[in-house]
């Protein structure tokens, strides 16, 4: 009687803990009336929101974080490269606001904030990347310095789908 009472408690935690983890991420597929080729990353800034185009009516779309004001670009880019945990070595711009950051923070560290994945552009020290553990609570707000962050489940499930060479397009 008592082992059942515990696996149920057990078992109740177990779907509390799923379902949380779906709520936070909401990728899905969705309308997207688009003229972008499939394999396009549209990043959307003002709706927090990046698409991954699957066809001319439907897209993939991940909750992001976008540059905070001053910060924002638009227009076009590519996909320059694709790595798994890779180490990230501040730029001048964040080392000038966090002084007391490391040269370099190794791949893997629970402090870096690449997370699991970063998609390098061909524009200046912009990625699309993971984030930490900490920093999980800026998705869908204007947080970084130019990059697109996203949970390291999703960032993880575009690495997988995104060629290099894609179109990656920044709207307001």
């Amino acid at each position: 009687m008592r082992v059942r009472g515990i696996l149920r408690r057990a078992l109740a935690v177990g779907a509390l803990a799923l379902s949380l983890a779906g709520a936070a991420s909401a990728r899905g597929v969705v309308e997207f009336p688009s003229p972008y080729a499939a394999g396009t990353i549209v990043i959307s800034q003002s709706g927090r929101k990046l698409f991954l185009i699957v066809d001319s009516q439907r897209a993939i779309e991940y909750p992001v974080a976008v540059a905070k004001r001053g910060m924002e670009w638009s227009g076009y880019a590519r996909v320059e490269g694709k790595f798994v945990e890779p180490a990230w070595a501040p730029p001048a711009m964040v080392r000038r606001d966090h002084p007391e950051l490391p040269d370099v923070i190794p791949g893997g560290s629970p402090h870096n904030p690449m997370g699991a994945r970063a998609i390098t552009l061909d524009r200046d020290e912009v990625a699309i990347h993971g984030t930490t553990r900490t920093m999980r609570a800026s998705i869908g707000t204007a947080a970084s310095y130019g990059c697109v962050r996203m949970f390291n489940e999703d960032v993880i499930d575009l690495f997988d789908r995104v060629s290099v060479g894609a179109p990656v397009v920044m709207i307001h």
